[in-house]
């Protein structure tokens, strides 16, 4: 059962942005704050708000401006509860993968199969979360999220090169539009990707060719999820899944004109106890920005966006199984 917090208004996030840094950072990843929220019925609202829904729900872990990992509270594949208080963690990397529709072409993976029949009602299932250690879930999460918002026309995968390639490949039926990130101006909605172990890729222009090149090559990857843009400092907020082995919100800097503030790219070398300002989880080969597709009108039939907390006892509308609480009514 996973439920989103209210948004902070206008001034409370101005009033934030005005207290020291690390505890700015904090309250800010709370909620996916945003001072310039898109419109409440527009594509990327919704891509947002589930995007935002998961990460609180895993206790809201961040990595701050600087780099650093502020907050973590439970990890992938431990059988502690989620902030629900009744999701085990691992339970719900279970539900990315089955929502997503991709674990049955994870059927031959050890563990695997298990997942299908995992319940929240007291089963630790140690082969299905041996799976869940083994196989990376950041894709199926990112296509858990866009399948749950309804964005037309997106094919999920296990692979981020994946929708990646799609949109390289199918630029006029891709729900996106694959730009560099360096030049780019970014916005709630958009996927930030970047290449995992590539000493070939490690640029847009080195995408651009290994897409040319490779027909239907694998290339590690990893993307995360635009959902908010914070004030003073400017920051893009993204959440991804998998990363430090939960559901985490990243910031990055903006300038005054919504690109990315020295974008810090390559890999952390020389990170050490002694040489701390080298270290950084936002130091990564950024590659690509997937810039979501303005879709006007919306397509008729709509998914719920995630409502506020509820108290045990009332109702609620993304269920989990076991739970024990009613489903709210159908609304018109």
């Amino acid at each position: 059962m996973a439920f989103a917090r209210p948004h902070r208004s206008i001034p409370a996030l101005l009033l934030l942005a005005a207290l020291a840094l690390a505890a700015g950072d904090a309250a800010a990843a709370g909620d996916c704050g945003s001072s310039q929220p898109a419109p409440a019925d527009s594509l990327a609202a919704r891509i947002a708000a589930i995007a935002c829904r998961e990460n609180a729900l895993w206790h809201s872990p961040f990595i701050d401006g600087r780099g650093r990992l502020a907050s973590m509270t439970v990890a992938e594949a431990e059988t502690a509860r989620l902030r629900d208080g009744v999701t085990p963690a691992w339970k719900r990397v279970v539900d990315y993968w089955r929502g997503s529709g991709l674990l049955w072409g994870m059927r031959g993976a050890a563990g695997a199969a298990t997942c299908g029949y995992a319940t929240d009602a007291g089963d630790s299932s140690p082969a299905c979360r041996a799976f869940l250690v083994d196989k990376p879930w950041s894709a199926a999460f990112v296509s858990y999220v866009l399948l749950q918002a309804g964005v037309p026309g997106f094919r999920p995968s296990a692979s981020h090169i994946d929708y990646v390639r799609d949109a390289y490949r199918r630029p006029d039926r891709s729900p996106y539009t694959l730009v560099d990130p360096v030049a780019a101006i970014p916005a709630p909605g958009d996927l930030l990707c970047y290449v995992r172990g590539s000493t070939a890729v490690v640029d847009h222009a080195g995408l651009l060719a290994f897409l040319a090149d490779n027909a239907d090559a694998g290339l590690a990857m990893h993307c995360d999820i635009a959902v908010a843009i914070s004030p003073a400092p400017d920051r893009l907020y993204l959440v991804g899944g998998n990363v430090l082995q939960g559901v985490t919100l990243r910031m990055l800097p903006l300038n005054r004109r919504g690109r990315f503030w020295s974008l810090p790219q390559g890999t952390p070398v020389g990170c050490a106890p002694d040489n701390e300002d080298a270290c950084s989880f936002n130091r990564q080969n950024w590659v690509a920005l997937l810039k979501l597709k303005p879709l006007s009108p919306l397509p008729a039939v709509r998914l719920p966006l995630p409502p506020a907390p509820v108290s045990p006892g009332q109702c609620c509308v993304h269920c989990v199984l076991g739970a024990g609480i009613p489903r709210c009514p159908r609304t018109p």
